[in-house]
């Protein structure tokens, strides 16, 4: 599986999302407004200031907080992987430094996240948009054919065309004998950790985590072995 992918030219991401306001009451009217009508299907009974710490899901209503990259490098005979983050309160600094480091990536480089096609790409072209800042070429599609797409993502992978099915990066973590990437906080988590706890920098390394397990799962995919610990590298 995978055979044709080249290591070296893909990118790995995961990013980290939270509500644009620490609580319901601190939404302007006119967006309260709206998150009622468009969460009134999903909330079911549930109030929409109980829902609103989910609000992150939504571009529209929530922000970029980390984007984590890694790329595959290889030590002698052993595989490697090299990661850096990007973690701010300004959403627009997060993003033009991911997008500076996009551009100097060659066009066709492959990006690929866990559930990216669904959250991670689309999220972080919707927010680039309204920080007002340009899309990056591998992440422009409008126009494209499928097979012109660089996007990979192993949820999709693991789908087998079962488009039905949702996996989590942890259980084929579980599968796979790969070290669970939710040692410490969970995705729900990420809103309290934010806003209550002002931990940044706890965030970030969950979504290091996020990245290395992904890259993990890659390397499975391609029936390599998993990389070592000692070849893992995470760049400040």
């Amino acid at each position: 599986m995978l055979e044709h992918i080249d290591l070296s030219q893909l990118l790995v991401l995961d990013i980290e999302t939270v509500p644009q306001y620490a609580s319901y009451e601190e939404v302007p009217d006119i967006f309260k407004e709206l998150w009622d009508l468009k969460t009134q299907y999903q909330r079911k009974e549930e109030s929409a200031e109980g829902y609103y710490p989910r609000a992150g899901i939504w571009a529209e209503f929530g922000k970029i907080v980390c984007i984590s990259v890694g790329i595959f490098t290889k030590e002698g005979d052993k595989m490697g992987l090299r990661v850096k983050s990007f973690a701010d309160d300004d959403e627009c600094n997060i993003l033009a430094d991911f997008i500076k480091l996009l551009n100097k990536q060659p066009t066709n480089l492959i990006l690929c996240a866990h559930n990216g096609k669904e959250f991670d790409f689309p999220y972080i072209c919707r927010r680039t948009l309204i920080n007002q800042l340009c899309i990056p070429s591998q992440l422009r599609i409008s126009g494209k054919k499928p097979w012109e797409i660089n996007h990979l993502d192993t949820m999709d992978l693991w789908k087998f065309g079962d488009y039905k099915n949702y996996t989590s990066l942890n259980l084929l973590a579980a599968i796979f004998n790969i070290p669970t990437p939710k040692d410490d906080i969970s995705g729900s988590d990420v809103h309290w950790v934010y806003w209550k706890e002002q931990d940044l920098n706890r965030i970030k390394t969950y979504c290091q985590k996020d990245v290395i397990t992904t890259a993990q799962l890659i390397s499975k995919f391609k029936s390599l072995p998993l990389i070592e610990e000692q070849h893992i590298l995470i760049v400040d």
